[in-house]
C-alpha cells in the first residue's frame, strides 16, 4: 500500500489540509447558513414554521386537542409500524424544525426535516386517501394536499436559505466579519 494514500489532501475549497478541523466546521456552517436577504423566504418560513409548530405541539405536549407525547409515539409505533428511533426522529424533526424555521436558525436543515416528515406522512398514511382534505367528513381519511403545500413552502428555504430577518443571516454576517478581521 502506498503511503501517498494516507497523506492529507487539500480541501476542495482551497484551504490547505493542515487547517484545523474548526475551520472545516466553520466552512460547513457557512454553507448551511448561507442565505439571501429576500423577504419572501422569511414569509415562507414563518408561515410553515407556525403551522408545523402547532401540529408538533399536538404530538409533543397534547396542545390544540392533540394526543400528547406517549400516545403519539404509540400511534407511530403500533398504528404505523414505525420503530421507536424513527418515531422519535420524526417528532423531533417536526418540532425542532418548526422552531428552526420560526427563528430562521439552520433553516435549510429545518426545511429538509419538514420535507422528510411530510413525505413520510404522504407515503405511509395519506396517499391511500387521495388528494383532497376531508373537509366534509365524508371520506375515510385525509388526503395529501396539505402535505404538498408544506413541501412547497419548504423547498425555497432548502434552496435559498432562511432569508431576511433570520438568525442564519445575522449569525453568518457576524461569522464572516469575525473571519475577515473586521470587528
Amino acid at each position: 500500500m502506498s503511503t501517498r494514500l494516507l497523506e492529507p489532501r487539500p480541501a476542495k475549497t482551497g484551504v490547505p489540509a493542515s487547517a484545523p478541523a474548526a475551520s472545516e466546521v466553520l466552512r460547513w456552517l457557512d454553507r448551511l447558513m448561507d442565505t439571501t436577504a429576500e423577504i419572501y423566504l422569511t414569509g415562507c418560513r414563518l408561515i410553515l414554521g407556525g403551522v408545523m409548530f402547532t401540529h408538533a405541539t399536538q404530538k409533543v405536549f397534547g396542545w390544540f386537542g392533540g394526543a400528547g407525547w406517549s400516545a403519539s409515539l404509540q400511534g407511530f409505533r403500533e398504528g404505523l409500524g414505525i420503530p421507536l428511533p424513527f418515531a422519535l426522529l420524526a417528532i423531533a424533526a417536526e418540532f425542532l424544525g418548526a422552531l428552526g424555521l420560526i427563528l430562521g436558525l439552520l433553516g435549510r436543515g429545518a426545511a429538509l426535516g419538514i420535507i422528510a416528515v411530510m413525505t413520510g406522512a404522504v407515503l405511509l398514511v395519506h396517499a391511500q386517501n387521495g388528494f383532497f382534505m376531508n373537509w366534509m367528513g365524508k371520506a375515510p381519511g385525509e388526503g395529501y394536499e396539505y402535505h404538498l403545500l408544506a413541501i412547497g413552502l419548504a423547498l425555497p428555504i432548502l434552496a435559498r436559505g432562511s432569508g431576511a430577518l433570520s438568525l442564519d443571516n445575522w449569525l453568518l454576517g457576524r461569522l464572516r466579519r469575525d473571519r475577515s478581521g473586521a470587528g
